[in-house]
């Protein structure tokens, strides 16, 4: 890299220590490395100097400086990209629900990830070329959906817009609307849930998150009731006030009513039985609210993957029965 950048960090990357975001983006510069580019100035955090064990933010900027050519013995052995198909690469394309010269909003289907980890190959970043359409840059994550969770995904198609639309996630300025089908009904019609979320740990854990008072970042969910099939399930409409990993699914589970298809939260209790009830996870971003980059609001919905609208069906839930998105939680 021979010229300077200013690369935003997305939502995903939030509470990441800037040493290990380096390693992500810039794999080949070293400890030392960046140890000295930081003493020296030349590495930066929304123009400030910063430590590598720094904790970023989503949105915030990092100056990353000219590195030239890494020693040979430096570079990893690069595996090469996976291709992607035609058919996947026109599978992403149909899945486009709004696009201008800036933005991409995608109705991610469900079980595809947005970002790679161990032993997984097949996941949106790395399919991110098949969504040019005709730019030289490819677009940009700006924010995260889990694997399992469908829905409305936004990418900036150049580096401008990504880093405004990130800021837009950082300020709270940019809203997203779920929906939900949870085992159970919840006890009250309508509320917030205020409960701090922190990791449980590694091992079998995994990702997993639960609420602690002491050590967890505050996490906030506004929820109403849509409709309900008697005492056995619900249909929720969400708004999280905050962007913690799992919020949602741990914010159901603390109600008592897991998401359907939930195990990880929601153990044996989170899985309906009937003919039609798939045992996917039932979790659908329906909406995104969020300022344009450049000027006006991009406010976008996404469709109800296949198996939510299936499970909807067996209910006799109405999806016209919800409204316009945000409404009901206007004035909170």
């Amino acid at each position: 890299m021979s010229a300077v950048q200013t690369l935003a960090v997305t939502e995903d990357e939030a509470e990441i220590r800037l040493d290990r975001w380096f390693h992500r983006h810039f794999p080949v510069v070293n400890h030392g490395m960046l140890e000295k580019l930081l003493r020296t100035g030349q590495v930066r955090v929304d123009g400030k100097r910063a430590k590598a064990n720094q904790r970023l933010e989503s949105g915030q900027q990092v100056r990353v400086p000219p590195l030239g050519e890494a020693p040979a013995e430096a570079a990893p052995r690069e595996k090469p990209a996976p291709k992607v198909s035609e058919a996947e690469a026109r599978a992403l394309r149909e899945a486009v629900l709004y696009m201008d010269d800036d933005v991409i909003v995608l109705n991610k289907p469900p079980g595809l990830a947005v970002q790679g980890g161990t032993g997984m190959e097949r996941h949106l970043d790395a399919m991110l070329d098949a969504l040019r359409f005709g730019l030289e840059e490819r677009p940009r994550l700006v924010h995260r959906l889990d694997k399992d969770t469908s829905g409305a995904l936004l990418l900036g198609r150049n580096a401008l817009a990504a880093s405004r639309l990130a800021a837009s996630f950082r300020s709270r300025s940019a809203r997203k609307c779920y929906w939900a089908l949870v085992v159970g009904v919840p006890k009250h019609p309508m509320g917030r849930i205020d409960a701090p979320l922190a990791k449980m740990g590694g091992g079998r854990l995994g990702d997993k998150v639960q609420v602690d008072e002491e050590e967890g970042r505050r996490a906030v969910t506004y929820y109403r009731i849509v409709e309900k099939a008697l005492k056995k399930a619900a249909w929720l409409e969400m708004e999280p006030r905050t962007g913690r990993t799992h919020q949602l699914r741990a914010h159901c589970a603390l109600l008592g009513t897991p998401i359907q298809g939930d195990g990880k939260y929601g153990g044996q209790e989170a899985y309906l039985a009937g003919q039609g009830l798939s045992r996917k996870l039932h979790l659908h971003a329906r909406a995104i609210k969020v300022p344009h980059p450049r000027k006006g609001e991009i406010r976008v919905i996404a469709p109800l993957p296949e198996h939510m609208a299936a499970s909807f069906s067996f209910f006799g839930f109405d999806p016209g029965a919800a409204g316009e998105p945000f409404v009901a939680f206007e004035e909170d």
